[in-house]
């Protein structure tokens, strides 16, 4: 595992708490050094996945700029990584990204830790969190239209499974935007798998605005 990898593990213990916590927080301190510089903070694996492939794409090694994009395994985790990585804990400048539905997760612990009060929209845009516009799964269907992920399904061999899904009951009057975004959350590594291949297929004039807005921040 190499060093960026050890210092997500180590704040990964850390913030749950427990056994193993105090020495994976001096873990943690000891791998800061002077490299890292801002830590970003995501929901799950897929975001992670997206923001370095389209840092790749625009020719940039986050993580050799001292850039750590850390997954929280779930927007309700938020508070403990910000006790960890924030104010209370390493003092690191912080950004991250959302889902619309865990705003409110991210603003009442960004306030709780004292970076800042009555946060509204522009405000935590300022501090470099940006929301996604129901999911990053929707950003990206919209960016590249249904056609355009139907050739990255075609592309990856999931053609007939994705037909399959669409013929489901639960499925067939919906339309096909839904049922490309539930499809990629059927299987597990399904969404990090996409959050990849949309982005590789990406017109970069034509990128979602929160990830755009988020690269552009670190």
């Amino acid at each position: 595992m190499d060093e960026l990898g050890r210092f997500r593990r180590a704040l990964t213990v850390w913030a749950a708490g427990g056994a193993g916590a105090d020495t994976a927080a001096a873990e943690a301190r000891a791998l800061v050094g002077d490299r890292l510089r801002t830590i970003v903070l995501v929901e799950g694996t897929s975001d992670q996945v997206a923001l370095e492939a389209l840092a790749a794409r625009r020719g940039r090694d986050l993580g050799a700029e001292g850039t750590a994009v850390v997954p929280l395994g779930g927007a309700t985790n938020i508070g403990r990584f910000l006790d960890v990585c924030g104010p209370p804990g390493l003092g690191l400048p912080l950004a991250g990204l959302c889902d619309i539905g865990e705003e409110r997760h991210f603003r009442r612990h960004l306030e709780r830790v004292g970076l800042g009060s009555g946060l509204t929209p522009a405000d935590l845009e300022a501090l470099g969190f940006h929301v996604c516009v129901a999911d990053l799964e929707d950003e990206l269907i919209r960016a590249l239209g249904p056609e355009g992920v139907r050739q990255v399904i075609e592309a990856q061999g999931e053609t007939r499974p994705f037909r399959t899904f669409q013929s489901q009951p639960a499925q067939r009057e919906r339309p096909v935007e839904h049922q490309l975004r539930r499809f990629m959350g059927t299987h597990s590594g399904r969404k990090a798998l996409y959050a990849q291949a949309l982005v590789a297929h990406l017109d970069l004039r034509h990128v979602p605005r929160p990830l755009e807005a988020l690269l552009t921040h670190v």
